[in-house]
């Protein structure tokens, strides 16, 4: 009855997200205020049908109802009761419907959080929400249907889910991923309904950065959540592998971090409205082609929840009509994007503008390397592989202008900047990084490794001049103790995501540099030396879990003599699909991790180990999460604030003028 419910839902969710794409669309052309009034409606039962749908795919997983073909063959009666709700979006069909129910509630959180937007610029929105919405409710309902059932008959057990999602971070990364994926879906729809009413100014600007503020902010944590679960799941101790379907989720990143500051360009000076408007398209196109990939079976991937050629094809198709679509809308319109502003060669723009096309180039370089070895096979050349040395070669050169520039940008001016009075504090910026980096290398022991230096000192350039120019601002406020407090939420959103880079950079930098690692074969009693650490095996033993067998080790570690920790490392083998997998055991320091993975059974008997030191590893998911936090930051500006009942009343009477003038 219950999988019933949902379908039901499902399907008066299509019935409602075909309605809200037709409808305020046909009120904003003939005027129609009563049709443009019931998009808000129309979007809030969107999400609600949209989420008792998931609720009832979640609530036939976690009974273990295995008619359901979806339960079947992504979930067991011996799995955790966590892992069972994990299961509901671990596959094909259960990850497409999470998909739904994050757009419908996006497109929710527009409706009622838009009250300030003229009533024809809230139902273009919408109605371009509610045309997204189509397209994949349609995809749900007709080729990928979680509530498929398989009466009357039906196995008495599921085949278990996928090993490789049976972790704590699968649990809350791919719903942070998908909610960054999703808003750019926001941004999309702001920029197409201002295309539609060819009017672009500052305010569209300030609209439209919240939204993607938001999103860049979740698809930021959904990322790193990603790369810590395959650092700590996979047993190879790698925090990032270029691996395809990381870099579909990398591209819509480095394109929403280009669309981030130019909104802010288009908001404080009205120009670059027409790179800001391609920025958007191009932000949610990479997003859909993200979701191509990971379940189209072209390219693959440990990360990718499903592989199905056919059903690929539809999104394919989708993506075609929502790329062509935007971009012939965009030719028509192209006019009324034009931006009339001047300013000069040394201006925040100009500095803005080349951080844009740094990470434009950053994204083609992904997507070329991601996708070039599948276009080679297909033209009959050959099978090729395009591997970490390339990204990583070509990313060294992208990342040195690109932070020299992040540290300058704060400091220059809008419109013109003279640069005899910003030489003495820089000077002092660079000498202090350069200080600092010095220092960070000296105290490794490391002065000799060259991209150490070089990471360090790129990151000390763009921390300190974050800090520096926080400094100068509060000081031209009426002096520090009290210009630090009338700095807007926003430049303190920026300072900290800076700051956040910063400390990325140095984390990857002197992880690569500095770490070791090594393979050795262990018998019980055993010590191994690596870095002034002393690893000690001290037993193995067989494993028992709720839905798995195997082996797990333990060891003692010691450095100088004295004790530093206990490490526990496993080796799972779960039975019903087959898969060994490798749970590795880690001990984080915020200077470095101690990392041991638990390999095969040798003779002797001994066991195969892989063993390694990382220092400062976890720089990389703290600039991450600092990140987040000035997004978050950001946000909490007052200018993105909820407008106050008084403007909302203003917006609301004026209805009938926005209206008329607009038609007029």
């Amino acid at each position: 009855m219950i999988p019933e419910i949902g379908q039901l839902s499902l399907i008066f969710a299509f019935a409602l997200s075909c309605l809200l794409a037709l409808v305020p669309m046909y009120g904003s052309y003939s005027g129609n205020v009563r049709a443009l009034l019931l998009a808000k409606p129309l979007a809030i039962g969107l999400f609600l049908f949209s989420a008792t749908a998931m609720a009832c795919l979640m609530y036939a997983f976690y009974h273990s109802d295995f008619t359901v073909i979806n339960v079947a063959s992504n979930s067991s009666s011996v799995l955790p009761w966590y892992f069972q709700l994990t299961a509901s979006f671990g596959s094909h069909e259960g990850s497409m419907l999470l998909w739904v129910t994050i757009l419908a509630l996006w497109t929710a959180l527009v409706a009622l959080f838009s009250n300030s937007l003229p009533l024809l610029m809230q139902g273009r929105i919408l109605g371009v929400m509610g045309f997204i919405c189509v397209g994949f409710i349609a995809f749900s309902l007709f080729m990928s249907n979680p509530f498929e059932r398989s009466l009357p008959f039906f196995p008495v057990e599921g085949r278990d889910l996928n090993p490789l999602l049976q972790d704590f971070g699968m649990i809350v990364h791919p719903p942070l991923l998908y909610v960054g994926y999703v808003g750019f879906a926001v941004s999309f729809a702001f920029a197409i309904a201002a295309l539609i009413g060819g009017k672009f100014d500052s305010t569209w600007a300030r609209w439209a950065r919240p939204w993607t503020l938001a999103a860049w902010l979740f698809l930021t944590l959904g990322i790193m959540l990603g790369s810590w679960w395959a650092y700590n799941e996979l047993g190879w101790g790698g925090w990032w592998f270029w691996d395809p379907v990381e870099n579909a989720s990398f591209m819509p990143w480095l394109v929403g971090t280009a669309l981030l500051h130019s909104l802010a360009v288009t908001e404080k000076r009205g120009t670059f409205k027409s790179w800001t408007v391609l920025l958007a398209i191009a932000a949610f196109s990479l997003s859909l082609m993200g979701a191509f990939l990971v379940r189209s079976g072209v390219l693959v991937s440990v990360h990718s929840f499903a592989s199905d050629p056919s059903r690929g094809l539809y999104l394919l198709a989708f993506l075609l009509l929502v790329v062509g679509g935007s971009l012939f809308l965009y030719a028509l319109r192209m006019n009324a994007v034009r931006s009339q502003a001047r300013y000069q060669l040394f201006s925040r723009e100009v500095l803005l503008w080349g951080n844009n096309v740094f990470l434009l180039t950053a994204t083609l370089v992904v997507f070329l390397g991601t996708l070039y070895p599948l276009f080679h096979k297909e033209l009959g050349l050959g099978s090729i592989s395009i591997g970490e040395p390339f990204f990583n070669q070509l990313f060294y050169y992208l990342v040195i202008p690109f932070s020299l520039l992040l540290g300058l940008g704060p400091w220059v001016r809008w419109k013109q900047q003279q640069l005899p009075p910003l030489l003495k504090p820089l000077t002092l910026v660079a000498l202090l990084a350069l200080t600092m980096a010095i220092g960070y290398l000296a105290a490794t022991q490391s002065l000799a490794a060259n991209l150490a230096l070089l990471g360090c000192l790129l990151g000390a350039w763009v921390g300190m001049s974050a800090i520096g120019e926080v400094y100068q601002r509060a000081q031209q406020l009426g002096g520090f103790s009290t210009g630090i407090g009338r700095l807007q939420a926003s430049h303190w959103g920026m300072t900290l995501a800076h700051i956040g880079f910063a400390v990325l950079v140095i984390g990857v930098a002197m992880t690569k540099t500095l770490s070791v690692e090594k393979d050795v074969r262990m018998k019980i009693g055993d010590t191994v030396e690596l870095n002034g650490y002393h690893f000690t095996l001290t037993d193995v033993y067989a494993l028992k879990g709720p839905n798995y067998g195997g082996q797990a080790a333990e060891l003692e570690v010691y450095s100088d003599g004295k004790k530093v920790t206990h490490l526990h490392a496993e080796k799972r083998f779960y039975p019903l699909q087959k898969t060994v997998m490798t749970e590795a055991a880690v001990h984080a320091r915020l200077s470095r991790d101690l990392y041991v993975a638990l390999g095969e059974e040798l003779s002797g008997p001994s066991w195969a180990m892989r063993v390694y030191v990382k220092p400062f590893v976890r720089w990389i998911w703290l600039g991450g999460v600092l990140m987040a936090l000035g997004a978050l930051l950001a946000l909490l500006d007052k200018r993105y604030r909820r407008a106050s009942a008084h403007a909302e009343v203003k917006t609301r009477e004026n209805t009938a003028a926005y209206t008329g003038a607009e038609h007029a």
